[in-house]
Formats: structure tokens, sequence, C-alpha cells
């Protein structure tokens, strides 16, 4: 079950808030600090709004308060030996039967309304297998040799990565190749650590292989006429007619980016020791496994 909560931060009631947060704070002085900082108000296109419910989106405490109040809700599905999994106000809860999966978000769906005094979004909450998924950014797969789901980046993620990459990769961004290099490197670095714990080595492997073709590109690009083409082909090992022939080819730069010749003198050894980060590299030595 995928439980998406309609306008979280927006819809926390105070009173049950309040309620919960003085079952342990007994400081009233705490208690009436967190009561001003919710009514407080916001400003909206430079005018003041009152905030008679919800919590400030973007404040400090405002994380820790929903964490709060969604406790109860955790307390609530262990109190029922449920499997689950909740990041803010995100939550997937597993069980093994369509029919009991229909019994238990009825009765989930009551608590959160009637208990917490939230909003849940009827029409985002859903009821499938865990291969159809997305849960911050991971899908599911069902591994036959374990007999078992098991975590991988959402087909989504990873287009929405490949995207950023290409941003990175434009022939037309006028910038030092060096420069270029370090902002792929912060992009990778960043995006497989956060999917350290999923299966993705194939997905790595064909990231890296396009990477290094439009990195190959930039690099044909960057020697701009023919001649300057003709002789950094034969400095890199390529015989004379072979680099005549394709540089004088008229083939595009697609063409060129997985050209043979091309891939053999702008080899993947001499673009790691140019510096270019691998996707695959960095994943097999950063990976977890759970």
């Amino acid at each position: 079950m995928d439980i998406d909560l309609e306008r979280f931060f927006d819809t926390v009631h105070h009173d049950k808030l309040m309620r919960i947060i003085s079952n342990t704070i007994k400081d009233g002085n705490v208690i009436s600090l967190i009561r001003k900082y919710l009514v407080s108000g916001v400003m909206v296109n430079g005018k003041y709004e009152d905030t008679p419910v919800g919590t400030p989106q973007g404040g400090n405490l405002s994380p820790l308060l929903s964490n709060i109040m969604l406790n109860e809700l955790d307390k609530e599905l262990e109190k029922r030996g449920l499997r689950f999994v909740r990041y803010a106000d995100d939550a997937l809860i597993f069980v093994k039967s369509e029919k009991a999966t229909n019994r238990v978000m009825s009765t989930i769906v009551r608590f959160i309304e009637e208990k917490l005094g939230l909003i849940v979004n009827v029409e985002k909450s859903r009821i499938s297998r865990p291969k159809e998924l997305k849960f911050l950014g991971f899908g599911y797969y069902y591994d036959v040799n374990n007999n078992s789901y098991k975590v991988k980046p959402h087909p989504s993620s990873v287009q929405k990565f490949q995207r950023k990459l290409r941003q990175l990769t434009k022939r037309n961004w006028s910038v030092p190749l060096d420069y270029r290099i370090l902002k792929l490197k912060q992009v990778i670095v960043g995006w497989v650590n956060y999917f350290r714990v999923a299966n993705m080595k194939k997905v790595a492997e064909r990231i890296d292989t396009k990477l290094r073709s439009r990195i190959r590109v930039i690099i044909w690009k960057q020697w701009k006429v023919s001649r300057k083409q003709i002789k950094s082909l034969i400095k890199l090992g390529i015989p004379e007619e072979e680099a005549k022939g394709l540089t004088y080819c008229r083939k595009g730069y697609r063409f060129i980016g997985l050209s043979k010749v091309v891939q053999r003198a702008i080899s993947n050894k001499r673009l790691k020791q140019r510096g270019v980060p691998s996707a695959l590299e960095h994943y097999l030595k950063v990976h977890t496994v759970i």
C-alpha cells in the first residue's frame, strides 16, 4: 500500500499535535513556545496570513514536528505487526494478500483521518505489487534466485539523471573540459551514493557508455578543423588513412561518438586518465548490500 497524505504540512491539526507533544514534554514554557511557532503566521506575496492549521514549510522545527505527529502512525502499524517503511509523509505498508491489503487500507485511513486529523489523498494512495511502486526514487524487482524483492533505481529516476548528464555534456556549452568533468563528477558521485543500496550494475554500465560517447564528441569538436582532427587521431595511434577517412566522412556527431576509430583513439583508459568519472566504478566501490 502506498499511502499519500494530502498537503501534509498544511493540514497538521495543532491541538492534536500539541496533545501528542504534551504526553512526553512536561515543560509548559516549551509547550507554549511550540504553540507560538505554529500560529505565528506566514508571509505570502508580501502579505501576512494566519496559520490556524499546519506547520510552516521551510522552518527548522517543521520536520521534527511532522515526525512527532507521524510517529503515532508508526506505533499503530508496529502494534498491528505490519511491515512498513516511512520517510516524512511518504509511507509504504507491505502485506501478503490483496484481501488483507483492502482491510488494512480502510482501517489505516480511518486511523489517520480520525485519530491524527490528517487527510489521505485517496486518488494518489494505491494498492499494487512492489514492482509497480516508486518510493524515494527507488523501484523494486523480483529476484527469482533469492525468492525476494530487491531495490533498484526507478526508471524515472534514471531518466532524470541522464537528462542532467546530457545538460552537462551539451556540445554548445562553452566551458573548459576540466570544469565540465568536475561538474560531472559531483553529479555522478552524489547520485551513485544515494542509490548505493540498489542493484544497478547494468544501469551504471549503460550510463558510462553514453557519457563516454558524448565526451568523445566534445573532444572531437574541440579539435575544430579537419587538419587538427587528423593530426590528433594520428598522434593517438590511428593510421593516417583511417584518420582521414573518418574526418572527411561527413557523418554527424552521433556517428563520431560511436565510431570505433574514435573509441580506439580516445579509449576508456585515456578518458579515465583525463579524469572522466565512471558511475560503475564508483558504484562498485560504495555499493552496500541489504
